[in-house]
């Protein structure tokens, strides 16, 4: 048997556990992950995006890291941002500039991954104005006096990477008109520029979709969305980052609330290690560039249905995510029905979401559904009489549509099938049902979803190297 000195010993592990810091643009993603790289799409009317290489990690020197999304008119802009204390200088700078603008005239989004620009002072601050300012110039005739440039930006800064670091802002700015001058519309430049936002991502997270409205069934719509992220992640927005487009004509006033909505049910209802990042942003342009009437009000029959579809457009991005969190091996769905409240079916969800015990039974394929239990009796802020332990059960539902396997049928365990439990949990795909039976009173009826994976020990591995 060979023998290797521990610094061998190091390398060797770190080669067999190694995570790309960005998706390559070769096929070095999974083949796990393959199948979640869309080959093609259907993408907005009036928006162009590009992927640029600047090189912000010293260590990347081919993949793009500069992302860049332009409507070719000024647009109704929207963002929903992070609820951490320590906010990262893109997240601040973009929040006042939607604010002054009072969501008009928002024309681009620019993305940099490799760091996030996160607790790094007044500089960092200075540093995500000016690649706001940098983009805006873009738009304006250089030989145009520079009275000409905008008072107030029209562009939303992103960064995402390692906190605590300063961006290596004259490279970034010096590739922006690069970025800008190779802005196209083909499903590769989205692709790409998808690439361009990925940190330990295994894969580009892409989707669109075409729709109708009510008052315009002769009008094809599109929906257009990139998101990164695969540690760091339980936002709550209100690391993860979204970005969706619309040809759709949709006022400030409404689209405001139709994303705030959409992520509370999305972007907010996913977890992979509990942790709520500095720089987390869900942001929404729509240009109305396909035509047809104004969605000004979202209780109209426009309002429902453009709320339903982005709603689930925002649930499918985000289930990528999940699927690509760092070292899982199970995509899980939480799902809490019979609840007395909204508001309480979802702190549950997301207690057995968070639970490091939950999570790490899941990977090691064990049905230990008195971890689930726990963690649905220790869930603050709920309501009283939202639990009763001899009301609440707990099932595994299998995704191949058989049978659900009780665990827990009205505070009583069942005999389980070890056998058919550990053949559930060798599926990538799970759904565990808790059913709190009406609550006090049992008229309760309302559900909240969750979704998250679990814990593996390739998380400590990349969590732990993840500066190096």
């Amino acid at each position: 048997m060979a023998s290797y000195t521990p610094r061998a010993f190091r390398m060797i592990r770190s080669i067999k556990q190694i995570r790309h810091y960005s998706a390559p643009l070769d096929n070095a993603i999974p083949a796990s992950n393959r199948k979640y790289v869309p080959t093609s799409g259907t993408y907005p009317k009036g928006f162009l995006v590009s992927g640029t290489h600047v090189g912000i990690k010293p260590t990347n020197t081919r993949f793009p890291d500069l992302a860049l999304i332009v409507s070719e008119t000024p647009c109704s802009g929207a963002a929903v941002f992070t609820k951490n204390i320590f906010q990262a200088a893109p997240v601040t700078v973009s929040r006042e500039m939607l604010q002054r603008r009072n969501g008009q005239g928002v024309q681009a989004i620019v993305i940099n991954s490799g760091c996030a620009n996160a607790v790094t002072g007044k500089g960092g601050l200075e540093d995500a104005e000016n690649m706001g300012k940098t983009v805006d110039a873009c738009f304006v005739d250089p030989k145009a006096p520079a009275s000409n440039l905008p008072t107030v930006s029209s562009t939303i800064v992103m960064s995402t990477g390692v906190i605590g670091q300063r961006l290596p802002i004259e490279k970034i700015l010096s590739k922006i008109p690069t970025g800008y001058n190779n802005l196209a519309a083909s499903h590769n430049d989205w692709l790409t520029t998808a690439r361009a936002i990925c940190t330990t991502d295994t894969f580009p997270k892409l989707l669109s979709h075409s729709f109708s409205l009510p008052s315009s069934p002769g009008t094809s719509y599109r929906l257009a969305g990139m998101t990164k992220g695969a540690g760091m992640i339980h936002p709550n927005m209100a690391t993860l980052l979204g970005i969706l487009c619309t040809d759709a004509p949709i006022p400030p006033s409404t689209l405001s609330p139709l994303l705030t909505n959409a992520v509370n049910r999305s972007f907010n209802a996913i977890s992979i290690d509990g942790d709520t990042s500095t720089n987390d942003t869900v942001a929404m342009l729509a240009n109305g560039a396909a035509g047809g009437f104004e969605i000004t009000d979202i209780a109209s029959e426009d309002g429902k249905a453009m709320q339903e579809i982005l709603t689930k457009f925002a649930q499918d991005l985000a289930h990528l995510v999940v699927r690509d969190g760092e070292g899982a091996t199970k995509f899980v769905h939480i799902q809490v029905v019979n609840a007395n409240s909204f508001s309480s079916a979802r702190a549950i969800a997301s207690s057995i979401a968070t639970s490091p015990l939950v999570k790490t039974a899941l990977y090691g394929k064990d049905a230990n559904w008195g971890r689930i239990l726990c963690a649905v009796g220790y869930t603050p802020n709920v309501s009283p009489g939202t639990i009763l332990p001899e009301k609440t059960s707990v099932s595994f539902v299998p995704v191949d549509g058989s049978p659900e396997l009780k665990l827990l049928v009205n505070g009583e365990p069942e005999a389980v099938d070890e056998e058919r439990a550990a053949k559930i949990l060798e599926s990538e795909d799970l759904e565990i049902r808790i059913d709190l039976g009406g609550g006090e009173g049992g008229e309760g009826r309302e559900t909240a979803s969750y979704w998250t994976c679990d814990f593996s020990h390739e998380y400590v591995t990349i969590n732990g190297d993840y500066r190096t």
